[in-house]
C-alpha cells in the first residue's frame, strides 16, 4: 500500500475550492486538500482492496505513514484501513492506535480509532482493558476520550460497570470533549438499557453537556 499511489488517487478528485471550509470547521488544525468523505472512499478503493490482503504489522505501519503526511485526508485513510481490517490487528497493535490517538489528535480521528480500533481489540483481549484503565486516569484528553468511547460500538456486550465507572471518574472534568464524551456513550447505551442510564444520569453530579446528551432520546 504504497502511499505515493495513494497521493496520486487522492490528488485526482482534490478540490481546492472545498480546502478552506474544511480546514475551518477543524479549526485550522491541519492541512486539506478538499475532499469530501464520498469522493474519498471512491477514490481509495484500490486501496482499501489491497489493505484486505494486508498484515497487522503491515496495515498498522500504513496507518503510521499515514499519520506522517501533512494532509488530513491521509489521516482518515489510515482510520479507514485500520477500522476496516481491525480483525488481522493483534493486542500488541494497540500501542501503535494509542500512538496514532496522541499525535495530530483531534475528535475526526480520534473517534473512529477509540470505536473501531481500540473497541475491536479490547473486545476481543479483555487483558487490554488494563490499558484504558490507565488511559483514563491520566493526563491525554485523547486517551480519555478513546477509553470512554471505546464501547460505543458493543452494544448488548456493553460492560455497564465499566461504562458508568469511566463516566465518574472523569465526570468532574472541566474538558468539554471529555464531557461530551461521556454523554454520547451514555446516550448509546440508553438503546440498550435506558432505564439504567437515566437513573445513573439523575442520581450523580454531571455538566450540562454530559447530562443533555446522555438523556436526548429518553
Amino acid at each position: 500500500m504504497p502511499i505515493d499511489t495513494l497521493r496520486r488517487d487522492l490528488e485526482a478528485v482534490a478540490d481546492a475550492r472545498s480546502a478552506p471550509p474544511m480546514a475551518a470547521y477543524m479549526k485550522h488544525r491541519f492541512d486539506f486538500m478538499g475532499i469530501k468523505s464520498p469522493e474519498r472512499r471512491r477514490a481509495t478503493k484500490a486501496t482499501m482492496a489491497h489493505a484486505r490482503g494486508a498484515s497487522g504489522d503491515e496495515l498498522v505501519t500504513f496507518a503510521h505513514a499515514c499519520w506522517y503526511e501533512t494532509e488530513r485526508e491521509f489521516q482518515y485513510v489510515g482510520v479507514d484501513v485500520l477500522s476496516a481490517n481491525v480483525g488481522r490487528l493483534e493486542s500488541r497493535h494497540l500501542a501503535d492506535i494509542e500512538k496514532l490517538v496522541t499525535t495530530k489528535s483531534w475528535w475526526d480521528t480520534v473517534d473512529g480509532l477509540a470505536a473501531w480500533c481500540v473497541g475491536g481489540l479490547v473486545r476481543v483481549d479483555r487483558t487490554l482493558i488494563s490499558e484504558t484503565d490507565r488511559w483514563i486516569d491520566g493526563n491525554d484528553v485523547w486517551l480519555a476520550r478513546s477509553a470512554i468511547l471505546h464501547q460505543l460500538r458493543w452494544g448488548a456486550g456493553t460492560d455497564a460497570d465499566r461504562l458508568f465507572d469511566y463516566s465518574l471518574r472523569r465526570a468532574g472534568d472541566s474538558e468539554f470533549f471529555i464531557r461530551k464524551a461521556i454523554g454520547w456513550a451514555l446516550r448509546q447505551y440508553a438503546r440498550i438499557d435506558p432505564e439504567a442510564v437515566r437513573t445513573f444520569v439523575t442520581t450523580h453530579e454531571f455538566s450540562g453537556v454530559t447530562r443533555r446528551e446522555a438523556l436526548k432520546h429518553l
